[in-house]
């Protein structure tokens, strides 16, 4: 099967759906952060909205890493985002950004069990008043959660990264600060040409309702490059994740500010030469 190439011109007009909002750099989700060349700096240098990393408790200590196997003790928490991020607060006169209409969501992954990992997590970023009592920087968990019946029982700077088709009661859809999906597990589209009609509109749907409930919207294993990304725009999906800072970014500030609607349909590519 031929791969279809499209000029940026054309992937431009196939927008799904109208976008009522603009999306700039606060829209853009530095997903698994640490395994960029340079971690966190990166991103926020680009002024991204919203960065993420994973944490395990071991050995006494919470590191980042996305798997057991490239644990290393050196790879802290506290060394690679708190102390950087205090740094940045201090620096910014109590903003986390220099500019203090900016804001950033912090979100981090437990992988080792949810409370334990919760706890100690707590008990550290309570030795950092100054992150806590940022009022633009946001620290939202996800990964092994707690119950959800726990969540009110957190400090008040601890939020949550809920799970979209997933029923809250109200106290603890209070707590949850976004709601995030695989987009996998809703269509395997490869992110050329459009999201086929009955998947989009389960899509369409579930954005729907979660902005019904003020909650913005993320999908991780999602297609990471330019077409894709516009037509996760064209959903209205608030919160872009990528792997490619630069390229996200630069795509995101130079992006035209009108386009219009391309609804035919493209068959997505299956695999193959």
């Amino acid at each position: 099967m031929n791969k279809l190439l499209l000029p940026l011109s054309f992937l431009i007009s196939t927008l799904a759906f109208s976008q009522p909002k603009t999306y700039t750099v606060a829209n853009a989700h530095s997903h698994n952060d640490y395994e960029q060349p340079v971690p966190l700096l990166t991103a926020y240098n680009e002024a991204f909205g919203s960065i993420e990393a994973d944490i395990f408790w071991y050995n006494g200590e919470l590191l980042v890493a996305h798997s057991e196997k490239e644990l290393a003790l050196h790879r802290t928490l506290e060394e690679m985002y708190l102390k950087p991020l205090q740094t940045f607060v201090e620096k910014n006169k109590g903003h986390i950004y220099a500019d203090d209409k900016r804001r950033l969501q912090f979100m981090i992954d437990l992988k080792t069990e949810g409370v334990i990992t919760l706890n100690k997590l707590v008990d550290l970023l309570q030795k950092y008043p100054v992150l806590t009592q940022c009022a633009s920087l946001q620290i939202a968990i996800s990964g092994n959660r707690p119950d959800v019946s726990a969540y009110a029982t957190y400090p008040s700077f601890i939020w949550f990264d809920g799970e979209l088709q997933k029923e809250y009661p109200a106290e603890a859809l209070a707590r949850v600060v976004m709601l995030s999906a695989d987009l996998k597990h809703y269509t395997m589209w490869n992110g050329k040409g459009i999201i086929p009609a009955p998947q989009l509109d389960t899509l369409q749907k579930l954005v729907t309702h979660a902005h019904a409930l003020n909650k913005p919207v993320r999908f991780w294993g999602a297609p990471d490059f330019t077409n894709a990304w516009i037509q996760l725009m064209g959903l209205q999906v608030d919160y872009i994740n990528t792997d490619n800072i630069k390229a996200l970014s630069d795509f995101l500030r130079t992006m035209p500010a009108n386009s219009h609607k391309n609804k035919t349909a493209y068959k997505p590519y299956q695999g193959g030469a």
